[in-house]
């Protein structure tokens, strides 16, 4: 049975600086590599999404999960 999903939280597991993105993999159930590759190739290829200021954002409006 799939696991139920919480509310969007940082990963204590899967991080890498701040739990950011492992916290949205986890959420969407897909791999952290996918999620985190994903997200660097957006932020390369638009100058209209800023990957480091949407990152800073979440890193201070997502709450660490508390396993």
């Amino acid at each position: 049975m799939p696991r139920a999903r919480a509310g969007l939280q940082r990963s204590r597991e899967h991080r890498i600086l701040a739990g950011v993105l492992g916290g949205i993999a986890e959420w969407l159930g897909w791999r952290p590599a996918v999620v985190r590759i994903l997200f660097v190739v957006g932020s390369i290829a638009s100058a209209a999404f800023p990957g480091i200021i949407v990152y800073l954002v979440l890193w201070l409006l997502m709450p660490l999960r508390e396993d």
